[in-house]
Order: structure tokens, then sequence, then C-alpha cells
């Protein structure tokens, strides 16, 4: 078998309206019975997905926050892999009106309408932020800190290499990891940067896994 992990974005790749179709859950256990590897990566924050996603035992890895925490559901194990957002950040988001403003165990977010005030808080304060956006949501993460990343930690501690992934995405945050993995596959409505870096385009996640399934069979 070339592909031994199935790695997945969340929002507009497997989710609809914020859970997993029923569908698409078989699909996901379709692969684990196959005796591959299926890694969730997502920008959501880990509290979210804990307490939303029922389905979160179909994931061997759960790589949150954009590849800012990292999360074993066997075992519940949490890790953080990078320094939480700065106090001093988050306050002069809030002088300047940043709303919404979420704050997670390392990632900071808001709406892309509020650019301008994040620019000008980050060059006040003179620190070394990363903007990553995600559809109409913009991402504040510290510098090298991104699904990609965050999937590198996974697949170490699975023992496997992303020349053995292939990743699904449909977003710019999921531009990094569809271009880390061997191959890179978005979905029918991802946006132009995702399809960009895709080696191919599907429109339903039961397509790529027959894919899985007949490499495996072949």
């Amino acid at each position: 078998m070339r592909y031994l992990v199935l790695a997945v974005d969340y929002d507009g790749t497997i989710a609809v309206d914020g859970g997993i179709p029923a569908r698409a859950a078989a699909a996901l256990e379709t692969v684990r019975a196959s005796g591959r590897r299926v890694i969730l990566v997502t920008g959501r924050r880990l509290e979210h997905l804990r307490g939303d996603l029922r389905e979160i035992g179909l994931f061997d890895f759960v790589v949150a926050e954009n590849g800012g925490v990292l999360y074993r559901p066997k075992t519940e194990e949490t890790s953080l892999l990078a320094d939480p957002p700065s106090p001093e950040l988050i306050e002069a988001l809030r002088r300047r009106g940043v709303e919404p403003l979420e704050t997670g165990a390392v990632v900071v977010s808001t709406s892309s309408d509020h650019m301008t005030r994040v620019l000008e808080s980050i060059r006040e304060l003179g620190f070394e932020v990363q903007i990553i956006f995600n559809r109409n949501a913009l991402m504040l993460l510290p510098p090298g800190v991104n699904k990609a990343s965050g999937l590198e930690h996974a697949l170490r501690k699975l023992g496997l290499s992303r020349h053995e992934v292939v990743g699904i995405g449909d977003a710019e945050n999921d531009h990094s990891f569809l271009e880390y993995c061997e191959c890179g596959i978005a979905v029918a409505n991802a946006v132009a940067d995702a399809l960009g870096v895709a080696a191919d385009e599907l429109p339903l996640l039961p397509d790529v896994v027959q894919r899985l399934v007949d490499e495996a069979r072949a």
C-alpha cells in the first residue's frame, strides 16, 4: 500500500453545518478498517471539537488550531505545539475594537474584515506574528505554525512519512498541508489557493476513500 494515512480538513471538507454526515463518517470508518490512519487537520479549537464532534474517536490524531495543538482521542493526550497567545497582543486587538475575537491555546482568530486593525496592533507591539486566512476568518499564529507543521508532529508520533499521506482540504489555510502531503486533493468547493496546490480535485470524500480501497486491493 502506497498511502497509509488520510489527512482531512473539517469545515467545508468533511463537515456540513458543523457536523460530519453519515456517508462521510462511514467513509472514514472504511479507511480505518483498511488498516490506514486518519488524521483531522483543522483550524478549529479543540474544546469546540470535543464538545461538538461525536465522531472524534474516528481519528488517530486531531491537529487543531491550525497546527498549534495536537490531540490523541484514544488516550485524550493533548500537546501544545507552540507558545500561547501574547496577552499584550490580545489587549491591543481589543483596544482597537476587534470583535469577534476568539482566543485558543495557541491561535487568535477574528473576521478578515479587521485586517487593518490587526496589522496596526502587530506593528504597534513589534511582534513577529503570522497571519493566515481561512475564507472569511483571519488567524494569528506564531511563525512557522500551520497545518503542515502540526501534521508533521502527528506523523512523527505514528512513525510515518508525508510521502504516505493523502491530504484533502478546501481553503487558504489548507495550502501548507496540501503541499506537504504526497497527494494533495481539493474538494470541488475549494478556494483557488487550495486548488492551486492540489494534485487532484474530487467532489466527495467517499470518492477518495474508494481510491484508497482500490489501491489496497491492487
